[in-house]
């Protein structure tokens, strides 16, 4: 019988598809040294009592207690990560003054590396505590304090996509707060992907860098086709920001004559490992243009109810072939929580179908087709997540990563409604996605590694 690293036993819930969860019963999921799971057993398989017999009182063998529930970690595609310093402040002014009056200011203090420890530690180790097992990063534009992000990541096991921002355009950037110059915003770029590939050859569940515009106002068309060059060259993940608001959308219009989605196309920026954030604008061209390209979409459904001035159509673009994955966008998004981001998600879409203004015609008031349910909405922050990325996360499955986090239902701090030990298992997963607080969440594993308990 083959040697496992470590062996569980309990209750999971994955996604079957974008619309339907798969419930595995008091499985045994068997963890090689890599922290893949390698195999699946199921109670009536022949293996099951011989696995059981074999590692059963072994310090690699645990059993889930009663209550408890494992869920595949979330993947959070969007996270400005200085701007957790600012989390929960400041949302009622519009975008463009609230990136000049709050933020920038707030990011150009990460050129003092003591204060981007401080945060960055803080960061990882709450989003790891909600259950975040990978996320993509925007740092800012201080190449050492976006290696030392990309540090804390490895050291703390989570599994991080971390981007050195780009903002070289002097007439549209703060001057205390933007890149030197074009060539220096270029070379510290290439400097910083060749140095965070050498830190994930150290690194167990991976860290990877990413070529990251802040968005097409921040930098200047050199920019823009340099950093295209340099994802090409090192065959790099890229982010940015895409069609996310009134102000954004139109300014790309009238600075190129087209949508967000076919300008970064031009530079080169949209590929199979790039991921857009918002992209609540984007036209039936410009989704066909990421499906085209591969090109994921980081859906910010709390950010997007403060900044985006419309509720992006996920049914819509699904239905188009886009993939789309759930971001926090903290801090434009309050919360580091892809628990409250998922039930958001399913919120923003009914109020979308249904519509809004009560004086117009129920007929009339709504984008009809338009509502995800909660499965749907668990989908984009687990697979949508890792299919985003292209990496076998998010899914409780042979060959994927175990990456999982597990609740406990009755913690008596905080119980959740589940009265009938033999409730359906589908109405105790709809309870677990609606009701989990972050002490729900007693242990996260990345990698096969124990990343996190309470």
């Amino acid at each position: 019988m083959s040697k496992y690293k470590q062996l569980f036993r309990g209750t999971t819930f994955s996604s079957k598809s974008s619309k339907e969860i798969e419930i595995l019963k008091d499985h045994l999921f068997c963890i090689n040294s890599d922290g893949m799971i390698e195999k699946i057993v199921a109670p009536e398989d022949a293996d099951y009592p011989l696995l059981l017999d074999a590692y059963q009182g072994k310090d690699n063998f645990q059993q889930l207690a009663d209550g408890q529930y494992v869920l595949p970690g979330f993947v959070d595609l969007h996270v400005h990560a200085p701007q957790w310093a600012q989390s929960g402040t400041a949302l009622d002014i519009p975008l463009y003054d609230w990136l000049n009056t709050y933020t920038f200011p707030l990011e150009s203090k990460f050129s003092d590396l003591d204060f981007a420890l401080e945060v960055y530690d803080d960061l990882v180790r709450t989003l790891l505590a909600n259950g975040t097992t990978t996320a993509l990063y925007f740092a800012t534009v201080h190449k050492e304090a976006s290696l030392l992000l990309a540090r804390i990541c490895a050291e703390k096991g989570q599994r991080g996509l971390v981007g050195k921002v780009v903002m070289d355009d002097p007439e549209q950037n703060p001057e205390n707060y933007r890149d030197e110059d074009t060539l220096t915003a270029l070379a510290d770029t290439e400097q910083f992907i060749l140095a965070v590939k050498e830190l994930s050859t150290t690194t167990k569940q991976g860290v990877f860098p990413v070529v990251t515009p802040r968005f097409i106002p921040s930098c200047t068309d050199e920019a823009l086709q340099g950093l295209g060059a340099l994802a090409e060259k090192y065959d790099a993940y890229v982010q940015s920001h895409c069609s996310e608001s009134d102000w954004a959308h139109g300014y790309v219009r009238d600075r190129f004559r087209k949508n967000d989605a076919f300008a970064l196309h031009d530079f080169g920026l949209l590929r199979d490992k790039s991921v857009m954030a918002h992209c609540n604008f984007l036209s039936d061209d410009d989704a066909d243009l990421f499906a085209e390209t591969g090109t994921a979409v980081a859906h910010c459904p709390i950010s997007n109810a403060y900044f985006a001035n419309s509720v992006i159509p996920v049914a819509h673009l699904h239905e188009k072939g886009v993939e789309i994955g759930l971001g926090t966008d903290i801090s434009g998004g309050f919360s580091p929580s892809l628990f409250d981001n998922v039930r958001q998600a399913v919120m923003s879409s009914r109020m979308l179908e249904d519509g809004v203004n009560p004086a117009l015609p129920a007929k009339d008031r709504g984008v009809p087709g338009s509502r995800i349910t909660v499965n749907e909405a668990f989908y984009l922050a687990t697979a949508g997540g890792g299919e985003s990325l292209s990496l076998p996360i998010g899914r409780i499955q042979e060959n994927y990563a175990w990456d999982v986090q597990i609740i406990d239902t009755k913690l008596p701090s905080a119980r959740l409604p589940i009265f009938d030990q033999n409730e359906d298992l589908h109405d105790v997963f709809q309870k677990i996605m609606y009701l989990t607080r972050p002490e729900n969440i007693r242990e996260v594993w990345v990698q096969g590694e124990k990343v996190h308990s309470r």
